[in-house]
C-alpha cells in the first residue's frame, strides 16, 4: 500500500509535456488516373466545359483531364432554378422543357463523349476524361503537379482552376444543431434539386430566405404549386424582389407578380433566431414576426470556392473574393483560372468577379484559349438574365447596382415580349447563347417617343441605364430579348449621353421588325 505523505511524488507522478496531437487526414480511395497530363482542368462545371471545348479547338488531339467533385458529368446549372420545376414531375433524367416545349438535357454532352480517365494517354485522337466524386486539394505551381483527396499526384503541362463558389448560409442556421440543419438546403447541385424537388411533395411548408435571382426563381417555382396545397414563404432585408439589382418601382412590381404566383412575400426583415419546435422549424424575423416552416431554403449568394489557395500559394482578392488573376486570366505561370472563382480586371470597369452563367462560359473559353497560346486578354462584357417563369425574364449586363443612378424607358409588350416568344423563336433557353442568332432591329420612326416609367403601370417591356458619373455602366433589359450586343456596344464606349431617350430608340421598343 502506498504511503501519500512519505512518497508523494509516486501518488502524483510529474506529467511530461502535452504532445500536440497530429491531425488525422482521411485519405479518398484512390482512384485511376495518368500520372502526367498536358491539361488538367480543376472543376467540372461550365466554365471547364468552356475551356475543354476552346481547348479541343484549337489542338484538337488534345488530352484533357477533369476533375469535378460532384457524382455527374459538365451541366449547366440554370435549369435547376428554372424550367426544371415547370416539366414533368420525374427528375431521374435531368431532362426539362424548354418554354418553347422542345425538350433537352441538363448535360453538356452524353456520357459517351467522355473518355475513360484510364484510357486518356493512349488515345491516338486525346480526348475528354472526368473524374467524378474527387477533389485537387494542392496544386505545386513550381513543380506542376496537383495532388487529389486520395493522395495521388498528377504532373500537368497547362491547368485550370475552375472551381465554382459555395452557398453561403447563415450564422443563425450555421451554429444551429444537427437536427435542424436536416431541415435546410443551401441550393447549388443537382443533388440540392432533386432533394428539394421530392420534399415539396411531402411538406406542407417551405421558407425560402434570399430576395436575390435564385431566390426569386426558386419563389415563382415552388409557388405553382401552391394549388397543391404547399405553402411558400420568402424573406428577405431588401425593400422588394431583386432589391439590389432592380430600382425600386421595378422591384416592387417584381415583387407583386412574385406573389400572384402563390408566394406569401416578406421584404424588409431578417432572419436573427432559428429554433426546432416539434418537426417545424421556427425563424424569428427582425420585423418580430415568426414564420413556422417544415423546411428552408437559403439562397442568399455564394463564397467563390479559394480553399486552394492556402495550400497552394495563391494570391485571393481582399475586396472581392476569388482568385487574384491577369488580363489574361493567369494567376500563375501555366495557370489559369475561370467563372466564380477568378477575380479579374475589366477595362472599364474596374476589378470584378461575376457569378454569371455567361461569364463562366467567356472565361473558360477564353481561358482554354490562352491555354493553348491564344494570349488574349479579357474584354467581353458577359451578360446574365432571369426568368420569373415563361411570361416575365430579363437579361442584364455591366455594374446593376440599385443604389446607382437609374433612367428607365418603358413600353405595352406584345406576345412576343417574353422568355418562352424568345425561346420559341431562336430554339436556344440559354439566353447568352441566343444573342448570337439576335438580328439587329430596325430603327425607330423620328415620332417615336420613349416615355419613363408611370407609377403603377404594367412594365411590359423595357430598358433600364444605370449610370456612373453620368456613363452607362449596366443596363436592364426588361423583356427585351436579342438586343445584347447593342447593349454591350453602349457600355464599352463608355460616352456620356445628354438625352438617353435617344440611347433607348436603339433598342426599337415601339418598333416593329
Amino acid at each position: 500500500m502506498m504511503d501519500f505523505f512519505s512518497n508523494p511524488s509516486k501518488a502524483f507522478p510529474k506529467s511530461s509535456p502535452q504532445q500536440p496531437k497530429e491531425k488525422t487526414v482521411t485519405l479518398a480511395p484512390r482512384v485511376n488516373v495518368p500520372d502526367h497530363v498536358p491539361y488538367l482542368l480543376v472543376g467540372a462545371g461550365t466554365a471547364s466545359f468552356a475551356a475543354f471545348r476552346a481547348i479541343k479547338s484549337n489542338d484538337p488531339k488534345a488530352k484533357i483531364l477533369v476533375i469535378g467533385e460532384e457524382d455527374h458529368f459538365p451541366y449547366m446549372r440554370p435549369p435547376l432554378s428554372k424550367e426544371l420545376w415547370f416539366g414533368d414531375e420525374s427528375t431521374d433524367k435531368l431532362r426539362f422543357k424548354q418554354w418553347n416545349g422542345k425538350e433537352r438535357s441538363i448535360f453538356f454532352e452524353h456520357e459517351e463523349f467522355y473518355a475513360k480517365s484510364e484510357e486518356l494517354m493512349t488515345r491516338e485522337n486525346g480526348g475528354v476524361a472526368v473524374v467524378r466524386g474527387h477533389k485537387v486539394v494542392k496544386i505545386d505551381a513550381n513543380a506542376k503537379k496537383a495532388v487529389l483527396d486520395s493522395g495521388q499526384e498528377i504532373g500537368f503541362d497547362k491547368c485550370l482552376i475552375a472551381t465554382g463558389g459555395t452557398p453561403k448560409n447563415l450564422p443563425v442556421l450555421e451554429s444551429a444543431d444537427a437536427r435542424l440543419k436536416q431541415k435546410v438546403t443551401l441550393f447549388r447541385t443537382v443533388k440540392d434539386f432533386q432533394n428539394l424537388h421530392l420534399l415539396t411533395k411531402k411538406v406542407k411548408s417551405i421558407t425560402i430566405v434570399g430576395g436575390g435571382f435564385l431566390g426569386s426563381e426558386l419563389a415563382c417555382a415552388l409557388g405553382k404549386r401552391a394549388k397543391d396545397g404547399l405553402n411558400v414563404v420568402q424573406v428577405f432585408p431588401e425593400g422588394g424582389n431583386m432589391g439590389r439589382v432592380l430600382p425600386e418601382y421595378l422591384s416592387n412590381w417584381t415583387t407583386e407578380k412574385v406573389k400572384t404566383e402563390g408566394v406569401n412575400v416578406i421584404p424588409h426583415a431578417q432572419v436573427i433566431g432559428a429554433t426546432l419546435t416539434g418537426d417545424k422549424v421556427v425563424l424569428k424575423l427582425s420585423n418580430g414576426q415568426e414564420i413556422k416552416s417544415d423546411h428552408v431554403v437559403v439562397a442568399v449568394g455564394i463564397e467563390p470556392r479559394t480553399d486552394l489557395a492556402k495550400a497552394s500559394g495563391f494570391e485571393v482578392d481582399s475586396t472581392f473574393g476569388g482568385y487574384l488573376v491577369n488580363a489574361e486570366l493567369e494567376a500563375r505561370s501555366n495557370i489559369w483560372v475561370a467563372g466564380d472563382a477568378a477575380c479579374f480586371y475589366d477595362v472599364k470597369l474596374g476589378r470584378r468577379r461575376v457569378e454569371h452563367h455567361d461569364h463562366s462560359v467567356v472565361s473558360g473559353r477564353l481561358a482554354g484559349e490562352n491555354m493553348t497560346g491564344a494570349g488574349k486578354p479579357y474584354w467581353h462584357q458577359s451578360m446574365f438574365w432571369s426568368d420569373l417563369g415563361p411570361q416575365v425574364g430579363y437579361e442584364a449586363i455591366g455594374i446593376v447596382d440599385s443604389s446607382l443612378p437609374t433612367v428607365g424607358v418603358f413600353a405595352k409588350a406584345t406576345d412576343k415580349d417574353t422568355p418562352k416568344a424568345v425561346v420559341e423563336a431562336t430554339g436556344e433557353s440559354v439566353r447568352s447563347e441566343t444573342e448570337q442568332v439576335a438580328v439587329p432591329p430596325k430603327p425607330l420612326s423620328a415620332d417615336s417617343k420613349p416615355r419613363p416609367p408611370k407609377e403603377g403601370e404594367n412594365y411590359g417591356k423595357g430598358v433600364v441605364f444605370y449610370l456612373k458619373d453620368k456613363v452607362i455602366v449596366g443596363i436592364v433589359l426588361w423583356n427585351v430579348f436579342n438586343r445584347m450586343p447593342i447593349a454591350r456596344k453602349i457600355i464599352k464606349e463608355g460616352e456620356v449621353y445628354e438625352d438617353l431617350n435617344e440611347v433607348a430608340k436603339l433598342f426599337n421598343l415601339y418598333g416593329t421588325e
